[in-house]
């Protein structure tokens, strides 16, 4: 508990590695309490936080301006840290297995700078077993320490909703966990520095881990029950959206809506599981299927695009298609695996060459990620079909009006298609009009 008190006093720091969309807020919330050191390895996002510039929209520039955390990039600062924070990411190979080495090299730069007495604590999403097996053994390695005599370690998921104003770090309930009842303790006292909602302290580490999986695995197989219906429904001419607002009049509705299913947690979380499990010997069904049918969504609406062309009338090849949005969901910068690009690459079969906008995304990222160039919205007035592909708050504001300003004005009302990904328009008001509209 001497740590915790260090830490109050400002006899000691607390240090983030990883200053992405989850370290980064944790790190400006831990700020306003005690000494913080915040460190990345990329170099220019460092550059970034040290001008007040917040790349990732989380707590804004104002607050950047105002922190008094200590960004760097020079990794030996982490030794005068006594709490060590990993909050880096952790993505799917191509074949869907984890990719671990963003935690591990993580792991081997603390490593290197870990003194003795220090409590490390694990914040990346891993399947159970990660942190003890694979981290544990590279801290020592690299520092010469022995666990549990020279160092301690935790686990703690990350629960922040990037993009989401309302549930953030302060007010979700934190899962904590350590290695034994001392760093527990340490590590739980420590977060509630910070998390007003309180947290809840896991049996072990392992329960952590899997509780993390666990979560966004869930939301997975909800939404993924949803994307099938929708798909059945499509054939069977019923609208979706129709059929869960009738739903959602029971008062147990769990009111989950199609979509594609992106970004670094849910559409990756789940692969973890499945990973460990089969290495066990257990094939996974339920979440196994429930992410198959996530993955095959990017398919599902290029095909409706492409049908929504032929049914308008238009020459596929040729066609005008403009997409709006590139982020993985609304309201928030962050375009890694970005679903909504994936229909964007699946329309290339056609040779169709897409226009892209989005007022969050940096351009860069999108070129460097899927090698595509935003282009302006107010440049549009061409257009044979817009997707509506993520909800931002600008796309739900433009309303039909601000949409039709986009297209061809020499096509009628009937050549002018539509495809409404999240459901933002009226579709009534729409289809009164007479666009060629289709909705998930």
């Amino acid at each position: 508990m001497r740590l915790y008190e260090d830490l109050k006093e400002k006899k000691e720091k607390l240090a983030l590695v990883g200053l992405g969309y989850v370290g980064m807020p944790i790190a400006v919330a831990f700020a306003r309490h005690i000494s913080v050191i915040g460190y990345d390895s990329n170099s220019e996002k460092i550059a970034k936080y040290k001008s007040g510039i917040d790349p990732t929209d989380e707590v804004g520039d104002e607050a950047i301006k105002n922190t008094t955390v200590e960004f760097t990039d020079d990794e030996t600062r982490l030794k005068e840290a006594g709490f060590i924070i990993v909050a880096v990411p952790t993505p799917v190979n191509q074949d869907k297995t984890p990719d671990l080495k963003p935690v591990e090299g993580a792991s081997h730069t603390v490593g290197r700078n870990l003194k003795k007495g220090a409590v490390v604590v694990y914040e990346s999403t891993v399947y159970p077993g990660v942190t003890e097996d694979v981290c544990i053994p590279i801290l020592e390695e690299e520092s010469g320490l022995k666990c549990g005599v020279d160092f301690k370690i935790g686990y703690s998921p990350e629960r922040i909703n990037p993009g989401d104003k309302v549930h953030r770090l302060e007010n979700i309930k934190k899962i904590v966990s350590g290695m034994d009842e001392e760093a527990l303790d340490t590590i739980a006292k420590v977060y509630e520095i910070v998390i007003e909602a309180g947290v809840h302290r896991a049996g072990s580490i392992k329960v952590a881990e899997a509780a993390k999986v666990v979560e966004n695995s869930q939301r997975d197989i909800n939404i993924a029950f949803i994307n099938e219906l929708a798909m059945a429904f499509d054939r069977m001419g019923i609208d979706t959206n129709e059929v869960i607002d009738a739903m959602n009049t029971k008062w147990n509705a769990l009111g989950f809506r199609p979509g594609l299913v992106g970004g670094h947690c849910i559409g990756v979380d789940p692969y973890y599981f499945v990973y460990e499990a089969e290495k066990l010997g257990y094939h996974s069904q339920i979440i196994s299927s429930g992410r198959r049918i996530n993955d095959d969504m990017p398919g599902f609406v290029a095909e409706k695009i492409i049908r929504q062309l032929v049914l308008a009338g238009k020459k596929v090849r040729d066609a005008k298609v403009v997409f709006l949005g590139a982020t993985f969901k609304e309201n928030c910068p962050d375009v890694r695996n970005s679903k909504i690009m994936e229909v964007v690459a699946a329309l290339s079969d056609y040779k169709i060459k897409p226009r892209i906008t989005d007022p969050l995304a940096d351009n860069e990222d999108v070129k460097r990620g899927y090698g595509y160039t935003l282009t302006d919205i107010e440049k549009i007035d061409d257009a044979d079909c817009i997707v509506l592909g993520v909800a931002h708050d600008e796309y739900k504001n433009m309303g039909i009006q601000g949409i039709d300003r986009l297209f061809d004005k020499s096509l009628d009302y009937s050549g002018r298609v539509i495809i409404d990904v999240k459901g933002i328009l009226d579709k009534n008001e729409v289809k009164k009009l007479g666009f060629s509209y289709w909705r998930l």
